[in-house]
């Protein structure tokens, strides 16, 4: 049986290290999707970026037309998280996440 924390000999991958960013909003309200899962030797790296967000933190509640949000999911070995950021509180931590992930996703 395959140990989930392991790669898979034939792709190098770790899918227990998933991070998934959706921003919806904006003026044309165009929906906009990235994904990452990294490679086995990068889940550490990918892991730390995700414990560094406040996923338990309170969140302002804000409203306003054209404005973006950022539906953040992430699936690590330890722990699922989900939350959902209005564009104004995505700094520090959180627009490290969505960077990476981004920038990942156009390589």
């Amino acid at each position: 049986m395959n140990d989930p924390a392991r790669p898979n000999s034939s792709s190098g991958y770790a899918p227990q290290v998933v991070v998934v960013i959706v921003r919806t909003g904006g003026v044309g309200g165009i929906r906009r999707q990235w994904q990452v899962a990294p490679p086995y030797d990068e889940a550490a790296r990918w892991v730390a970026l995700i414990e560094q967000c406040p996923w338990d933190a309170p969140g302002e509640q804000t409203s306003g037309a054209d404005r973006y949000v950022w539906s953040i999911r992430a699936h690590t070995p330890a722990d699922r998280r989900e939350r959902e950021v209005p564009d104004h509180e995505l700094a520090g931590p959180w627009r490290d996440l969505v960077e990476a992930v981004r920038d990942a996703a156009q390589d």
